[in-house]
């Protein structure tokens, strides 16, 4: 370490000049190009980290509308999940890469900061709600700790950079260009997209496009849609080149039930809410004890800013009716709504001849809000039971940039990044019209509530820098540089609760990264590296350090420890005209793991308890690799394997001990492998792609799991000229029954719980492609 240290320090000492800036995505030569031929999966030639890049071709091939994060999971160590067939359903979807969760994760678009991507929205926004999946020019993926200066102070186990594509890439026939698709399928899917794009390949252009999307759910009732509109422009002004995006998104989705294991064995695998079976739902919930379920003579449901009820069954214990045991196995309906604008202007420009400059600044307004329709606290006119919002209003503003300098055999970058994030959460609570109507409707923004439960500011002030350094000695590429940060998180009660206020920092300035990149021959390369990564704490009432109570955070706020992790890699890659793959292995070393105990069902909304609980170690090995067969034929396959367990016992404050050490990770299956083989060839084109996962366990201990899955999808189309094209895309083609997400309501340690969801199951979708 110390030897790395003074290695890091001497390179940059040889810098000429200071600066601050972003590090962009590197543009191969003409010679990688070349070798890479056609390829949609580029595997990070050159680099000295783990990264592959999935390009447009690969991602417009499946549905329309899908997330691009479904198109990385055939990368080896990506274990992407989501309950529906588009992998849009935000409440369900999960990514994890090498054991590491969503929220350790981090991603980004065209350099813009999307924070976690969470359902709770505290920090950013899902990819899904920036940009339509038509726009994508490609989706880079670093397994590792990610590039150094990525905009993100939580990418402890990698990250996922987003790009959109160039006006350019379709204005191929002149200076006008327009593209229409028209999808229909499975649960009366509909979707269609625009895009027209205006402007010279190598002068002013752009484009603006909008796409509509609707699905009724595969079981239960409901409807998910969404409303997106996007617009890019590029000027070029001499040597300098103005860009920018503007995107609106409009998000309704209703959910599913979240389920048990017990639950889909006495309930079967289509149970879901009850909606729109009102009366059933008013029944349920009538069902609970109401002097367990309100207990305040003062009239409010929220005796000291909190609930009062132990959720009991009534006198006399099951009532309920058929295999229903409790009212948690069906709620009414539930909901979550997203609204977004996201606009960015960025500028590049050569500094002399051996400098260039970059510079972006960014704003994002979203408001939004889930509904659950909770049996636990009555509307004030007697109906037993409401609609619990968690409500959500964000504004973020920031800037980002960076100077590359070159020096001789050496590359130097330095960046910086400040963002202001002014975050309102509320949990608020809404009264059904009477026993017999509901009188709002779970797809609109319900008005008027009859009580706020808590309501807070937060504060989020972000400042990162970078600094690297690139050493090209030819056959050898020695990458050495640090990135540090420091995030300090403000809460302010608007309306109080029994959550806390106060101001907490994480802050580490350095954070080492040193890799390189051997050419052994010129097919043939070895790579290798370290990266240290720190993760800054989340400021929202739902999870962090300000999810527990006063007393809880005023302990913790000056001893607890942001999370961080070690990274060591060493792999090999391989690159001709017929075979491009590469093989690796790693070690993972995480410190400082916090664990917030989830208390009661997710709807409850107790407030959690947080605290360092030790360590974690992961292992493993990946492969992936493309083959090309000839007559348009590839075959695409990828393996990875993960040891990841705790490293020690959890003991409370109480002293209880919680036996972890030597569990594997939850939701970290120690086997995923993919395997694909393509056809392309005189317009005609298809593909099939077989999905494998190993045993996922939801509990610390272990002691609950889902079995493990395979999942099979395909495509196929016909390109009738450059302007028709018909595509058929089936997902589930051969309707496994499965659970997709786990941890939908948290982990606990042990015992099963309501925190797992049903996996689509077959589904078809035709689309027509038009363009001139």
């Amino acid at each position: 370490m110390r030897i790395a240290t003074a290695l890091l320090m001497a390179s940059t000492a040889m810098a000429a000049m200071p600066a601050f800036a972003q590090e962009a995505a590197p543009v191969p030569s003409a010679a990688d190009a070349a070798a890479e031929g056609a390829n949609i999966i580029v595997f990070g030639r050159g680099e000295t980290r783990q990264v592959q890049e999935i390009q447009a071709q690969d991602i417009v091939t499946l549905t329309p509308g899908t997330n691009p994060l479904k198109a990385i999971e055939k990368l080896p160590s990506v274990n992407f999940q989501s309950a529906d067939p588009f992998g849009n359903y935000e409440w369900s979807q999960r990514v994890t890469i090498r054991s590491f969760s969503q929220n350790q994760l981090g991603f980004t678009f065209d350099g813009i900061p999307l924070g976690d991507m969470s359902y709770g929205n505290h920090n950013g926004l899902h990819i899904t709600r920036a940009i339509s999946s038509e726009n994508i020019g490609s989706v880079r993926v670093s397994q590792g700790a990610g590039s150094i200066g990525t905009q993100a102070t939580n990418a402890l186990g990698g990250t996922i950079e987003h790009f959109s594509a160039d006006p350019a890439d379709y204005l191929t026939g002149g200076a006008l260009a327009g593209q229409g698709n028209l999808t229909y399928g499975s649960d009366e899917s509909w979707r269609g997209f625009a895009r027209l794009a205006l402007g010279s390949r190598d002068g002013i252009r752009g484009y603006v496009s909008y796409a509509y999307g609707s699905t009724d759910k595969y079981k239960g009732n409901g409807t998910q849609d969404q409303h997106m509109g996007n617009a890019k422009v590029v000027i070029p002004v001499g040597d300098v080149t103005v860009d920018g995006w503007l995107s609106y998104s409009d998000r309704r989705e209703q959910d599913y039930q979240d389920m048990s294991m017990s639950m889909i064995r006495r309930l079967g695998w289509d149970w879901d809410n009850t909606y729109p079976d009102y009366a059933r739902a008013i029944d349920y919930a009538s069902r609970l004890n109401d002097v367990d379920r309100v207990s305040n003579s003062g009239g409010s449901p929220f005796p000291d800013g909190r609930y009062d009820y132990s959720g009991a069954l009534v006198s006399g214990g099951q009532v309920y009716p058929g295999n229903v045991t409790s009212a948690d196995d069906a709620y009414y309906d539930a909901a979550g709504l997203r609204k977004d604008w996201l606009g960015a202007l960025g500028i590049a420009a050569p500094l002399g001849e051996r400098a260039s400059f970059k510079l972006k600044g960014y704003y994002h307004h979203n408001k939004g809000m889930g509904l659950w329709a909770t049996p636990y606290v009555p509307s004030p006119n007697g109906v037993p039971m409401s609609v619990r919002t968690t409500e959500y209003e964000m504004d973020r503003i920031g800037v980002f940039g960076s100077v590359d300098f070159a020096l001789g055999i050496q590359n130097f970058t330095v960046g910086g990044w400040y963002e202001n994030n002014e975050f309102n959460q509320a949990r608020r609570f809404y009264a059904f019209a009477s026993r017999t109507e509901p009188g709002l409707s779970f797809r609109d923004y319900p008005k008027n509530p009859f009580a706020t439960q808590w309501e807070f500011d937060f504060t989020t002030d972000t400042i990162q820098y970078h600094v690297q350094d690139r050493i090209d000695l030819g056959m050898v590429k020695i990458d050495l540089g640090w990135k540090g940060f420091k995030v300090t998180n403000e809460a302010d009660a608007v309306v109080q609760a029994s959550f806390p206020e106060g101001r907490i920092k994480a802050e580490d300035w350095f954070q080492p990264h040193a890799g390189f990149a051997v050419e052994l021959s010129q097919n043939a390369e070895v790579f290798g590296g370290f990266t240290q990564a720190t993760r800054a704490f989340a400021s929202a009432t739902t999870t962090g350090p300000f999810s527990t109570n006063q007393t809880g955070f005023d302990a913790i706020k000056g001893r607890l420890k942001p999370e961080a992790s070690d990274t060591y890699e060493l792999g090999l890659r391989y690159h001709d005209g017929i075979f491009n793959g590469v093989i690796g292995a790693y070690l993972v070393n995480f410190r400082n793991r916090l664990l917030a105990v989830q208390v009661g069902s997710p709807i409850q909304g107790f407030a959690s308890a947080l605290q360092n609980v030790g360590n974690v170690r992961a292992i493993g090995v990946e492969a992936a690799g493309t083959l090309a067969l000839g007559g348009g034929f590839s075959l695409y396959g990828s393996y990875s394997y993960t040891d990841s367990t705790y490293r020690d016992d959890v003991v409370d404050d109480s002293g209880a001990v919680t036996p972890i050490k030597g569990r594997t990770v939850v939701d970290s299956p120690k086997h995923i492998a993919r395997g694909e083989i393509s056809y392309d060839h005189e317009g005609a084109f298809g593909r099939i792609g077989v999905n494998y996962m190993s045993r996922r366990y939801y509990t610390y201990t272990n002691d609950q799991s889902v079995p493990g899955r395979v999942i099979v999808d395909a495509s196929v189309g016909y390109h009738f000229n450059e302007n028709l094209e018909l595509q058929l895309n089936a997902t589930n083609l051969l309707d496994k029954r499965y659970v997709s997400t786990i941890g939908s309501g948290g982990f606990g340690n042990s015992g099963d719980a309501q925190t797992l969801l049903v996996g689509a199951p077959s589904q078809f979708f035709a689309t027509l492609k038009a363009g001139f």
